[in-house]
């Protein structure tokens, strides 16, 4: 079943929301967890469900993303037909870019019929979660369904940012609506609704006569929750995949995040530094793979102050080095270097980011290869920040990649 099962990830995401973190990079390649990259953990799953034939779509600022894939995931071996490849728009079907989800699939139509599979997997490369896929597919196939869905409990407050659905007794999908001003709960648990994930198993004829008839109407914006799902609904056999619970090899909690903001950003990387926390990076049957440079080990050193270097709660990845610094619930990725007296506070530190002596950094985003000056403030006087750079609607401070000061 898996070596016939072709898998698309649609990794184009602007993610205009996450600027300036996006300003040079598409939203699957910013940095988390210290050493990852968002794709990262969608890759992941698909390694570890087995899953070896698979299509990342790109768009916007993708040289990032590629370089990545080309480092950390050249991993399968073409000649038993396997193969992580990346897909720009390639103009088959006119001169548009991908103009929608469905429609990005829809534009590679070519490739998907030369797959010689017999399903295709459909994944979104900007979440955060771990999920085993094999069980989807399992699922897919006993039910005999045209089309499966991947679906989770949140809070009925929370689902008018999805498609809500609602099902029968069989999980057969009987309504579908994306993103109601009015969400329905669930029958049995009036908290909550049952919403799409964005993760679809298709047929593979189903998905080419599916995509071919949306194409042809005019009035179809080409997306799979806006148009294609909800046709499908009144034509099809749509079932519903419930993620989570106490089957498989990942965790039960149902961990899923969509880190589409600043501050949802944020803070799934701080959930990281909780004592328990729910995203666990240290599961050893389902590690997260990515691309690492070959640096030394962390370390904490004295400085010429004389003071120790101080590292409490936070996470390093190598080639940090604090030399006399405080370091307080942070994530720290590679080559970060903390300087002598330097505090930082609840904050992410991107790739080569100096700290210089003396300086205080709190609630911070700093992005790659930034120098904070000696003596410098940022996060302490939120005023003065605003003047300089861009400030989340919670307080947090982003410096953008290359910052001068």
């Amino acid at each position: 079943m898996l070596e016939n099962t072709l898998t698309i990830i649609l990794a184009g995401g602007h993610g205009s929301r996450l600027k300036p973190l996006t300003a040079h990079r598409t939203k699957p390649a910013v940095p988390f967890g210290g050493k990852f990259r968002i794709i990262d953990f969608t890759l992941a799953n698909c390694l570890h469900s087995g899953l070896r034939q698979i299509l990342v779509l790109t768009q916007y600022k993708s040289h990032s993303l590629q370089k990545h894939l080309r480092d950390g995931w050249t991993l399968f071996n073409p000649e038993l037909g396997e193969y992580i490849t990346a897909i720009p728009p390639q103009m088959r079907t006119g001169n548009n870019w991908y103009q929608g989800t469905a429609d990005a699939v829809f534009q590679n139509l070519y490739m998907l019929q030369r797959s010689g599979t017999d399903r295709v997997l459909i994944l979104s490369g900007d979440h955060i979660y771990r999920m085993d896929y094999a069980q989807m597919l399992a699922c897919h196939e006993e039910s005999k369904a045209d089309v499966s869905l991947a679906c989770m409990q949140v809070p009925l407050e929370d689902a008018g940012q999805f498609g809500v659905v609602d099902i029968d007794e069989k999980n057969r999908i009987t309504k579908f609506e994306e993103k109601p001003l009015n969400p329905w709960p669930m029958p049995d648990v009036a908290d909550h609704a049952l919403v799409s994930m964005g993760i679809y198993v298709f047929s593979l004829q189903h998905l080419i006569e599916s995509l071919t008839e949306d194409y042809n109407r005019s009035e179809s914006s080409h997306d799979f929750g806006k148009d294609i799902i909800p046709h499908l609904i009144k034509t099809s056999d749509v079932y519903s995949y419930q993620f989570g619970g106490s089957a498989g090899r990942v965790s039960p909690d149902g961990y899923w995040r969509d880190v589409g903001t600043i501050d949802s950003y944020y803070e799934a990387n701080m959930g990281l530094l909780d004592p328990l926390p729910t995203l666990d990076l240290y599961q050893p049957d389902w590690p997260i793979r990515t691309h690492q440079i070959q640096g030394p080990p962390a370390r904490t050193v004295p400085g010429l102050s004389g003071k120790q270097g101080i590292f409490i709660n936070s996470m390093a990845s190598a080639g940090v080095l604090i030399t006399g610094g405080k370091v307080h619930h942070s994530i720290l990725f590679p080559q970060v270097k903390i300087k002598d007296n330097a505090i930082v506070d609840n904050s992410l530190l991107f790739d080569g980011v100096e700290i210089g002596e003396h300086s205080q950094i709190r609630d911070c985003i700093i992005d790659k290869d930034v120098v904070v000056p000696a003596g410098e403030q940022i996060g302490i006087d939120k005023k003065r920040d605003s003047t300089r750079f861009d400030i989340s609607p919670k307080g947090i401070v982003i410096i953008p990649s290359g910052y001068k000061f």
